[in-house]
C-alpha cells in the first residue's frame, strides 16, 4: 500500500502567553483503585456449590436418528440421511448408567455424550427402556472412572409446593446450563410417553426448554427429585416447539427409582395393561340418541375390542360388534363400558389410563362394567 506525505510547516509564537491563557496544571491521572470481591452469602455459595457439583455429573446427549430418503431433493444425496436430537441426562451409579427421556434417545443409531469436564465423546448404549413413562436408561462406554459422578436422588413424595427447584441440562443445546425456580405445583396430570397416557408430574417454573429433556430436576440440596420431561408452550405445543411460559414438567423421581431395576436388567417396560382398546371419544361425545341405541350410561370408559387371552378377556369383558369410522379408525360400539376401577369412578378413557397407571404389571384391579 503507497504512503502519502503530508509537509507540516511549524509555526512560532510570537505573543507571550499571559497567565490568564496559561492552562491550569493538572495531576497525571491515577489508575483506579480495584473493587474489593465481597464474598457471596451464605445461601448463595450453597447454590453455586450445588450447581457446580451437580453439572459434573450432567450428560450432554446427542441422539442420531435415520432421516427420509433424499432429503435434500438432489441426485448427489439419493440415500437415507441422518440427523441429530439433543438431550440431557444424568448419572445414577458408578457403573456409567445414566437416566434420560425415552423420547431423547427413541430410534437412536447411535448415541454421543458429551460430559463437562472433558473433551472427549463417548458412545453410550441403550441398556432398558420404559417407553410409557418416558424413561430410557443407558450406559456410557469407556468413561473413566473419575468422571462417573452419579447424583443422589431425593424423594419426591415429600415435595412441597414452594421448594426451590433447581434445572440442569442443556436448553436450545447450551450444555451444562442451569436455572431455578419453585415447585409451582404437585398432582399435575399430563400425557406422558410414546402413548401420550395421562401421569401425574412436577410443575415448575425453573425455566425448561427444548434439550432440557431428560436431565434432573434437583431440589436445594442437590437431590435428584425429577426428570425434565415437557414443557407448555404459547404456542399450544407441549413438545417444547415455541417459547418457555415458565411452566414445565418433570416425571417424580419415585417413578423412576421404582422402576430402575427393570430396566437395569436390560428390560422394556410397558405401563399396565387390561388387554383392552378404548373408543378414542368420551361419551359425551355422542348423542343422547347414540347413547340410547347401544344402551350406553352418560360416563365411563367405551371397550371397542378386547384382545384374546388378555386380562379382560379372561375377567369376561367383552367388546363391540357395531363398526362405525372415525377419523383415527374404525371403534366397534356395543361393548362394555367400564364405569369404575376398584369402587372409584371412572368418567372417561383418560380417567380410566389414570387410575391404572397408579398400579404396576400383574396387580389385580375390581372393574365396573355396564
Amino acid at each position: 500500500m503507497s504512503k502519502h506525505l503530508a509537509a507540516f510547516t511549524v509555526l512560532a509564537l510570537t505573543t507571550p502567553l499571559t497567565l490568564a491563557q496559561t492552562s491550569p496544571q493538572t495531576s497525571s491521572p491515577t489508575a483506579p483503585t480495584p473493587a474489593v470481591t465481597a464474598p457471596l452469602p451464605v445461601g448463595e455459595q450453597g447454590l453455586v456449590q450445588v450447581i457446580d457439583r451437580s453439572l459434573a455429573g450432567i450428560l450432554y446427549i446427542t441422539a442420531t436418528v435415520p432421516g427420509e430418503q433424499g432429503t435434500f431433493n438432489n441426485p448427489l444425496f439419493t440415500g437415507e440421511q441422518e440427523a441429530e436430537a439433543g438431550g440431557s441426562g444424568f448419572f445414577v451409579n458408578a457403573q456409567g448408567f445414566a437416566l434420560t427421556n425415552y423420547h431423547v434417545i427413541e430410534g437412536a443409531t447411535r448415541i454421543t455424550v458429551n460430559l463437562r469436564d472433558s473433551d472427549q465423546d463417548f458412545v453410550a448404549r441403550v441398556v432398558g427402556t420404559a417407553p410409557d413413562y418416558d424413561l430410557a436408561l443407558i450406559q456410557v462406554q469407556g468413561v473413566p472412572a473419575a468422571l462417573v459422578r452419579p447424583l443422589p436422588l431425593g424423594n419426591s413424595n415429600a415435595l412441597k409446593v414452594g421448594q426451590s427447584t433447581i434445572a440442569l441440562g442443556a436448553p436450545f443445546g447450551l450444555q451444562f446450563s442451569a436455572s431455578t425456580g419453585i415447585v409451582s405445583a404437585l398432582q399435575r396430570t399430563i400425557p406422558t410417553g410414546a402413548r401420550q397416557i395421562p401421569q401425574t408430574a412436577i410443575q415448575t417454573d425453573a425455566a425448561v426448554n427444548p434439550g432440557n429433556s431428560g436431565g434432573p430436576l434437583l431440589n436445594s440440596a442437590g437431590q435428584v427429585i425429577g426428570i425434565n420431561t415437557q414443557i407448555l408452550s404459547p404456542s399450544g405445543a407441549e413438545t417444547g416447539v415455541g417459547q418457555n411460559a415458565g411452566v414445565g414438567f418433570a416425571v417424580p423421581i419415585n417413578v423412576a427409582a421404582q422402576l430402575l431395576p427393570r430396566p437395569q436388567a436390560g428390560q422394556t417396560i410397558l405401563g399396565p395393561v387390561l388387554g383392552v382398546t378404548l373408543a378414542p371419544f368420551d361419551l359425551t361425545d355422542l348423542t343422547d340418541e347414540a347413547r340410547s341405541r347401544y344402551k350406553f350410561p352418560r360416563e365411563g370408559a367405551i371397550v371397542s375390542q378386547v384382545a384374546p387371552e388378555g386380562p379382560a378377556a379372561r375377567a369376561g369383558l367383552k367388546g363391540g360388534s357395531a363398526p362405525i369410522q372415525t377419523p383415527v379408525g374404525t371403534v366397534y360400539l356395543g361393548g362394555d363400558v367400564i364405569t369404575a376401577m376398584d369402587g372409584r369412578a371412572v368418567k372417561s378413557a383418560g380417567e380410566l389410563r389414570e387410575q391404572l397407571f397408579t398400579r404396576q404389571a400383574g396387580d389385580r384391579v375390581n372393574l365396573t362394567v355396564n
